[in-house]
């Protein structure tokens, strides 16, 4: 570690998401200078040392790190007091080695070139418009399938758990999409399997 690394000061903003299970921790240091990553398991994490560190916090269901933000999902029957010591410990304690430019297999670029013309059309129309405000919250959304005019998304990060998630802005996504691409579309939250 260098003596400017040892001497970073970390600041950290706790906010709140739509998501009561979910908040965003705001740093003063960028983790993620391209994209995003959301990671559901430690093993998930590849070379994101301070994501695998913040998994060993206990109560940890789900890290999106964007920007300056890492947005923590945790499981419904921890208390966020003991949750909150332990990530602001850990991010004290691991942020001043964290490379914000870590190499982190970019699946949804790939995905995204496999995608039919119409499937990129929505995706373009979601990153102007829905996209911006899910990541600001921690979260993302995927379009899976497009067929009948039936579009199947898939919530990412913060938004895979949030209540809004099935109701306003899935409604938001359905107007958008029914102004900019087409009157008929009707658009459902895809299962899990």
């Amino acid at each position: 570690m260098t003596e400017a690394e040892t001497n970073m000061e970390i600041d950290i903003d706790i906010q709140p998401t739509p998501n009561p299970n979910a908040l965003k921790f705001i740093l003063n240091y960028p983790v993620k200078n391209e994209g995003n990553s959301t990671y559901k398991s430690p093993s998930e994490c590849g070379e994101n040392k301070l994501a695998l560190e913040l998994f060993k916090v206990r109560g940890i269901d789900q890290l999106h790190f964007f920007e300056n933000v890492i947005a923590v999902t945790k499981f419904s029957y921890e208390d966020w007091n003991n949750v909150e010591v332990g990530i602001t410990k850990a991010l004290k304690e691991f942020m001043p080695s964290h490379n914000p430019d870590y190499n982190d297999p970019n699946p949804e670029a790939d995905r995204r070139k496999n995608l039919s013309p119409e499937l990129q059309q929505i995706e373009a129309i979601l990153d102007k418009t829905i996209r911006p405000g899910l990541q600001g919250d921690g979260g993302d959304i995927q379009a899976l399938t497009y067929q009948d005019n039936i579009l199947m998304v898939k919530y990412q990060g913060a938004c895979g758990t949030c209540p809004s998630s099935t109701t306003g802005t899935l409604e938001a996504i359905k107007a958008i999409l029914r102004d900019e691409l087409n009157p008929d579309i009707e658009v459902y939250i895809a299962p899990e399997y």
